[in-house]
């Protein structure tokens, strides 16, 4: 009896990766979530996660992968930095072949279903990501610290470093900055302490917060959506000058920062049609049928 072919594929990111199994007509056989899946905070970690989810999803599916041969796409945070992804690449993974993107890459294909289109994700990073006449265009999403400005992460950053300028008699307390120096004891050494360990994910749990408390008027709140917002509407507008067509946005955040993005930028806002998983097995599904397309006439008869 032979192995069953199916595809799977997993959007892995800051904060946790998801996995969608499905056979080559569509249909879902099993889901996963598991950990943090971005590669640029070490391979070991981010495809054990990965491989955790494909369990769930064969688990759901009563199958092992000694049943399958599968087809993964494996749509991954920090795969756009060549020497992470030339090292993923590298990794033995158990599956029959394996392909390897940015979880931007396999987000804007699911919004589009593979058109030209754009995608702003906002979620513990942030990234613009566009795809014009095949040719795909990026913008930011260089990693956190020095990037993903507008993120997650970079709204939890810029919360304690307020609470410090608070502090120091800098700027006024607020009750945002109060409530985020509660949850450091109310030492800011404590806040020094934590940052030189934290990772982005780290950073961005606080970033509920800035958005509870921007709905309660809190004016350091209000502040740091705006400047989000604003590093958003300038993605947007670098992807248009690019000549995108439309923009979708995804991530966590994308719904709370929407509302404080500019007219422009929501001018060129659509719903998108699919997420990250339906992406990544898009493009599995592509690179199944090039696979087989490839064979000899003998093979496929």
């Amino acid at each position: 009896m032979g192995r069953t072919a199916l595809l799977l594929g997993v959007d892995g990111g800051g904060t946790g990766c998801r996995a969608r199994l499905a056979d080559l007509n569509g249909q879902v056989w099993g889901e996963g979530a598991a950990g943090p899946a971005n590669i640029r905070f070490g391979l070991k970690e981010s495809f054990a996660a990965v491989l955790r989810a494909t369990d769930e999803c064969l688990e759901q599916a009563g199958l092992s992968l000694a049943d399958t041969e599968i087809v993964a796409c494996l749509a991954l945070a920090g795969a756009s930095e060549p020497t992470h992804l030339a090292a993923a690449r590298a990794y033995n993974l158990p599956f029959a072949h394996t392909i390897l993107t940015t979880d931007a890459h396999a987000a804007c294909v699911g919004a589009h279903g593979g058109r030209n289109g754009g995608i702003i994700v906002i979620g513990t990073g942030s990234v613009g990501w566009g795809i014009v006449g095949g040719r795909e265009y990026r913008v930011g999403g260089w990693g956190f610290p020095v990037s993903d400005e507008g993120s997650g992460a970079w709204l939890g950053c810029e919360a304690a470093r307020r609470v410090l300028w608070a502090y120091d008699g800098r700027t006024p307390w607020t009750g945002l900055l109060k409530r985020v120096l509660e949850r450091f004891d109310g030492d800011p050494h404590a806040i020094v302490r934590w940052m030189g360990q934290a990772r982005p994910r780290d950073f961005a749990v606080l970033a509920p917060l800035v958005l509870e408390y921007a709905a309660r008027d809190d004016t350091a709140a209000r502040e740091l959506l705006r400047g989000a917002a604003h590093h958003i509407d300038v993605i947007a507008e670098r992807l248009a000058t690019l000549g995108v067509p439309r923009l979708a946005l995804a991530g966590g955040l994308a719904s709370g920062i929407e509302p404080w993005l500019a007219a422009a930028t929501r001018e060129l806002l659509v719903s998108p049609e699919g997420d990250a998983l339906s992406g990544a097995l898009h493009l599995a599904r592509l690179e199944a049928e090039a696979m087989a397309l490839s064979q000899p006439a003998a093979r496929r008869g």
